[in-house]
C-alpha cells in the first residue's frame, strides 16, 4: 500500500513538470510572435524654390524741348523742305508733268487761248504752256539761294507752336506769310530771263497780237513775267508744304539731330 503512494505520487509530479514545461514554451513562442516589427520612416524632402526678383529700369524721360531747339527744327525742316522742292521743281518736267503745280495759260488772258483755240490756233496755244513751263523749271532750279536766305532771315513768333501744331505745313505757311513779296521781288529777274530763253515770251507776244486783231475785241495785256513768277513761287511753296508734311508725319524723313528733337514725338 505504502509502494502504490509513492508510485502516485512520483506520477503526480512528474505530470506537474511536464505541464509547466509546456506553458513555459507556449508563453515564449507568444512573445515571439507578437514582436512588433517598426518601420524606419521615409525622410520628407523639402525642395525649396527662389524666384528672382528683377528690378525694372528706371527710364528718364526726355528734357523738354526748348525754344531754342524748336528754332533750330523748324529753320532745319525749312531748309530740307526748300532743298527737296527745288531739286523737284527744277528738274526736267519738275513743272509742266506735274498736275499740281503745272502753269496754264494766264487767267487773265484765258480769253485769248479760247479764242485761238476756236480760231484752230490751238497747237500754238499749247506750245506757249510748254515752254512756260520750261521757263518755270529753269527758274526754280536757281532759286534755291533766294529761298535758303529767307529761311536763315526768318525770325518765329512763336516757334513752340509751330513745332506742336497738327498742321502739316505750318512752318512753309509762316515762311509763305512773311518773305512771300522778298521772294517775289528777287525771283523776278531769274523768271524773265528764262521767259526769254524758253521762247515764252516770244510766243506770248505772238499770240496776244493776233488775239488784238481780232474785230471787236478788247485788247489784252497781261504781264507775263509777274504771272509766271507767282506761279513758279506758288509751285516751289507748294512741293515744300509736301515735304515739311513729310518730316512731320515720317520719322525715316528727319535726317538730322535738330528735326528728331523738334519733331520726334
Amino acid at each position: 500500500m505504502l509502494r502504490f503512494r509513492i508510485l502516485v505520487a512520483a506520477l503526480i509530479c512528474t505530470l506537474a513538470g511536464a505541464q509547466a514545461v509546456q506553458a513555459q514554451t507556449k508563453t515564449t513562442a507568444k512573445k515571439t510572435t507578437t514582436k512588433k516589427t517598426t518601420a524606419k520612416a521615409p525622410v520628407k524632402t523639402t525642395t525649396k524654390t527662389t524666384t528672382k526678383v528683377t528690378t525694372p529700369a528706371v527710364v528718364t524721360p526726355p528734357a523738354p524741348l526748348t525754344v531754342a531747339e524748336a528754332n533750330t527744327g523748324l529753320k532745319e525742316a525749312l531748309t530740307q523742305s526748300v532743298t527737296r522742292a527745288v531739286d523737284i521743281a527744277g528738274s526736267a518736267e519738275g513743272f509742266n508733268a506735274n498736275e499740281d503745280i503745272r502753269i496754264t495759260f494766264p487767267a487773265e488772258a484765258e480769253l485769248v487761248a479760247t479764242t485761238l483755240r476756236g480760231l484752230r490756233m490751238g497747237a500754238l496755244v499749247d506750245k506757249f504752256e510748254v515752254v512756260l513751263n520750261r521757263s518755270a523749271e529753269a527758274a526754280a532750279a536757281q532759286a534755291k539761294p533766294i529761298f535758303l536766305g529767307a529761311v536763315q532771315n526768318l525770325s518765329f513768333a512763336d516757334a513752340m507752336a509751330l513745332v506742336t501744331t497738327r498742321e502739316p505745313d505750318a512752318a512753309t505757311l509762316y515762311l509763305h506769310q512773311n518773305t512771300e513779296a522778298q521772294l517775289l521781288t528777287a525771283l523776278k529777274p531769274i523768271v524773265q530771263q528764262s521767259l526769254e530763253q524758253t521762247g515764252a515770251t516770244k510766243l506770248y507776244a505772238e499770240m496776244i497780237a493776233r488775239y488784238n486783231k481780232i474785230p471787236l475785241v478788247t485788247p489784252v495785256n497781261a504781264d507775263l513775267t509777274a504771272y509766271a513768277t507767282q506761279k513758279t513761287s506758288d509751285g516751289i511753296f507748294s512741293l515744300m508744304a509736301a515735304e515739311e508734311g513729310r518730316i512731320r508725319l515720317n520719322a525715316a524723313a528727319r535726317g538730322s539731330a535738330a528735326l528728331k528733337r523738334a519733331f520726334g514725338k
